[in-house]
């Protein structure tokens, strides 16, 4: 959930919450430097999350008897990943009080939707490190069940937030297409090249697609969220489907980060 360094009316970044302008590297603080260095472990924990999910897939869908010793390990390697992630998120939530820094609020939707999006995910990361470490034991784990919910509902505050606003993008990327197409068709019947604007229909749309798979991670992310403060009660939020929703997300993002990596 990063932020797009342009103005109101262009085109925000594929994985943006809101528009933002960030400082040079060598003007950068502290909290700059520390959400670089943080940063640099998200490749794992991605590999990390499809690991999980596809190993809880596994265990959801009968495919292995709870008898089999294959079963009891898979479920204690799907156990011990996901106190890892934990472990791995660990000052993540300064990415996202510095991304609220350098926001830059168009109106006063954009300002309420951001605090949504940003603190939401900002505090779930924030008591996900005290989930961690009543996990390990450092924390007294009476308490691990009231931190989840608090994090559970962070979380869910934040999706919330971080769709409104990519749908937001949307629009305005959806409105730039249609003055992109007027322009190429004014163009054609008045015989003038039209190069400059094509090449920027071609990286709108890419944008687009990239926008639209972001919000698909949103809602598949939310979806666990839900089934986490459900404690996974429904059809609908049983172990299959919510397990599927993780590894679809976990998928999704690493398309996006191989789609950024090209461009």
């Amino acid at each position: 959930m990063e932020l797009n360094p342009s103005s109101a009316s262009s085109v925000p970044s594929e994985s943006s919450k809101t528009l933002v302008q960030k400082p040079a590297t060598k003007d950068r603080d502290f909290l700059e430097h520390l959400e670089a260095y943080l940063a640099k472990r998200d490749g794992v924990d991605k590999c990390l999350k499809i690991s999980r999910y596809a190993s809880k897939i596994i265990l959801a869908s009968s495919l292995l008897s709870q008898n089999q010793p294959l079963h009891l390990k898979l479920k204690s390697f799907e156990s011990s990943v996901g106190v890892s992630r934990k472990a791995f998120r660990l000052g993540k939530f300064v990415q996202d009080l510095n991304a609220f820094r350098y926001s830059c609020f168009n109106s006063k939707q954009d300002l309420v939707l951001s605090v949504l999006a940003y603190g939401g995910e900002g505090l779930y990361y924030f008591v996900e490190q005290f989930v961690w470490l009543a996990k390990a034991g450092l924390i007294d784990a009476k308490h691990s069940a009231k931190l989840q919910l608090i994090s559970a509902w962070a979380e869910f505050v934040g999706y919330l937030g971080s769709i409104s606003l990519k749908i937001r993008d949307l629009r305005r990327m959806y409105k730039d297409e249609k003055c992109l197409k007027s322009t190429m068709e004014i163009a054609v019947s008045r015989g003038v090249k039209y190069s400059e604007e094509a090449s920027r229909w071609r990286k709108l749309r890419e944008k687009m697609f990239l926008k639209k798979l972001s919000i698909v991670q949103d809602v598949a992310d939310g979806l666990m969220t839900v089934a986490d403060i459900w404690d996974q009660k429904g059809r609908v939020l049983g172990p299959l489907s919510v397990s599927s929703a993780g590894l679809l997300s976990a998928l999704i993002k690493e398309v996006s980060r191989c789609e950024l990596a090209q461009t």
